[in-house]
């Protein structure tokens, strides 16, 4: 699944894909939020990503669906 949170006053926005599930990183970042503590998700790679919450302006949190790549995919 693909992640995007867009951080205040940072001109690129934090892109990565991770093997949770919609609602689990809806959750973390929900109680992240809620508990002014900073949001701290893993990606596909094992890499951690943490990222202050009162930081944070958006989060879009992608489709689980792989998408084909190549000419197969046509």
């Amino acid at each position: 699944m693909d992640i995007e949170l867009g951080i205040r006053n940072v001109a690129r926005a934090v892109t990565f894909s991770t093997d949770q599930d919609a609602d689990e990183v809806n959750a973390v970042i929900g109680k992240a939020i809620a508990d002014h503590q900073p949001i701290q998700l893993t990606d596909d790679k094992g890499r951690h990503i943490v990222v202050p919450a009162d930081a944070l302006g958006y989060a879009i949190i992608g489709s689980q669906t792989k998408h084909a790549v190549g000419f197969g995919a046509l």
